[in-house]
């Protein structure tokens, strides 16, 4: 498996994992962040990581680049 589909099956647990939490953590009180605070940060960065990844996939490095 190459580290391209790695990166899109950890975003897309990471989103789903943040879905989660923000949807069902609701009403529970934790001592410094709510869950559904956390469940909005995973789903903003699983939806970053899944953008950037599928970016690099549909648009790959130009020949003659330095990368």
């Amino acid at each position: 498996m190459s580290g391209n589909v790695r990166s899109l099956i950890a975003g897309a647990a990471m989103l789903a994992a943040g879905l989660t939490l923000n949807l069902a953590g609701r009403g529970v009180d934790t001592p410094v962040f709510t869950l559904s605070k956390v469940g909005l940060v995973l789903v903003v960065l699983g939806g970053l990581e899944l953008a950037i990844t599928a970016s690099v996939l549909m648009w790959p490095p130009r020949k003659g680049s330095d990368r």
